[in-house]
């Protein structure tokens, strides 16, 4: 039996249309690819039909700064800090303590605690990444496919575009 659903990051599964499918074009950017769908559907034609497909994936990395001492505990503090303001409000909710008192305690720990599991993981690198940066996957093209059923359909509509 053929597998008819991929995972899509965030939102679940992702509909694979099964049978043949015909390309309406291909696109630079994924702008471009999406507004032939927008089109499609501001005409009233079936986009469940429809899917943009990025194509010649690459791994992107930008460097965004330089990582020491000082931003590793920086950015260790910041999430610590975040996770016991969460801590907080948790001891808050399911206790008698005050709000403040709680958020006071669960932020001075989290920051505490995140300072200083930063520093002891930038230790362990050992100078191997003194950097910091954003990972992104990135298509070199996109195309917009559509049901074989559907083709002359969405290639009339899009002719009056």
């Amino acid at each position: 039996m053929m597998n008819t659903t991929a995972v899509k990051a965030g939102r679940g599964p992702v509909e694979r249309h099964p049978g043949e499918q015909v390309s309406l074009g291909s696109f630079a950017t994924y702008d471009e690819a999406q507004s032939v769908v927008d089109y499609l559907a501001d005409h009233e034609f079936e986009v469940e039909t429809t899917q943009i497909v990025g194509s010649d994936l690459r791994m992107v990395e930008q460097i965004t700064g330089r990582l020491n001492w000082g931003r590793a505990l920086l950015y260790g503090a910041t999430s610590g800090a975040w996770f016991g303001v969460f801590v907080g409000l948790l001891l808050s909710i399911l206790s008698t303590t005050a709000f403040w008192k709680a958020m006071v305690w669960g932020l001075s720990w989290g920051v505490l605690f995140g300072g200083i599991f930063a520093l002891f993981q930038f230790a362990m690198t050992a100078g191997r990444r003194d950097f910091t940066s954003r990972s992104a996957v990135i298509p070199s093209r996109y195309q917009v496919l559509v049901m074989a059923s559907h083709g002359d359909h969405a290639r009339s509509v899009l002719s009056t575009r």
